[in-house]
């Protein structure tokens, strides 16, 4: 544990802590304070991001099985899963997420719900980091598959 680690962080608690308050912003500000109806096709395009982004996270979820954790160190006993989901992202429960989260704030023209929506992919990128240097030191085959697949968007990010 480095001098800036605290016990309770270790395992990268924090980053969940964070993650759940981001998401909760984004699921309440359009409820706690609605805005303007925006236009049909956003709202269209909203619940289209939130539907697809849902079903991206929840099919990368049952991917990984018991392999499935919040937190970005690797379950002593787990397994690399690089098939489905995998196979184009290496983070596609975050990228599901971002794409909800996104839809939400679109569905509901809510500014405050899309910039916490920015604020969850800042929080994503530092996460997957510091995942992806677990993962290296956990799976020995973990830096080839970090060559093939790219982190978020298959084919460029």
């Amino acid at each position: 544990m480095t001098p800036t680690e605290h016990r309770w962080n270790a395992r990268g608690e924090g980053y969940v802590a964070a993650q759940v308050l981001l998401l909760a912003g984004i699921a309440a500000l359009p409820r706690l304070s609605p805005a303007a109806r925006p236009p049909a096709a956003v709202r269209r395009t909203g619940l289209l991001l939130l539907t697809l982004g849902g079903a991206l996270a929840g099919w990368s979820g049952l991917r990984l099985g018991p392999n499935l954790t919040p937190l970005p160190e690797p379950r002593p006993d787990g397994q690399l899963v690089q098939t489905g989901p995998y196979a184009l992202a290496r983070h596609p429960i975050y990228g599901g997420l971002l794409l909800a989260s996104l839809g939400w704030a679109l569905a509901h023209g809510h500014r405050g719900a899309l910039g916490l929506s920015g604020g969850l992919a800042l929080l994503f990128d530092f996460k997957a980091r510091d995942e992806e240097r677990r993962l290296v030191r956990h799976f020995p085959e973990y830096p080839a598959y970090r060559q093939r697949v790219r982190r978020f968007i298959p084919g460029m990010y």
